[in-house]
């Protein structure tokens, strides 16, 4: 009696687990071209709303849809990073992105970090 109970236990822990797993990996994916974005702002002013205050900052953006504008200072593989200071995590890598271009980018809030001064966004698209 008492090892069915740990059993079942056991299981209920192994789904729930499994359940939050899944709901932080794949839980937060939304069509980001089809929704409207809730902020439209140019990256430097952003990241000097961040680090201003991070707190009133992460409340107004952390996981809104938002519109990035600058200028392009680097391009990895599926990553762009604007003014420096806002890194965009790309939903496709876009050949037609070149460095230095004035560029607005649409993308998901998911961070800012501190030390590097740096916005973080993912599911990105050039529009």
């Amino acid at each position: 009696m008492k090892k069915s109970r740990i059993i079942i236990a056991l299981v209920i822990a192994v789904v729930i687990g499994v359940g939050v797993y899944w709901y932080i990996m794949h839980g937060g994916a939304r069509n980001l071209a089809s929704e409207d974005a809730a902020y439209t702002v140019n990256a430097n002013d952003i990241v000097q709303e961040f680090s201003t205050n991070s707190e009133r900052a992460n409340k107004k953006y952390l996981e809104k849809a938002v519109v990035i504008t600058g200028k392009v200072t680097e391009i990895h593989a599926n990553q762009v990073i604007i003014d420096n200071s806002v890194v965009c995590l790309l939903q496709q890598p876009n050949s037609k992105i070149k460095l230095n271009q004035s560029i607005i980018m649409k993308g998901r809030v998911v961070g800012f970090d501190d030390f590097m001064g740096e916005i973080k966004l993912d599911q990105c698209l050039s529009i």
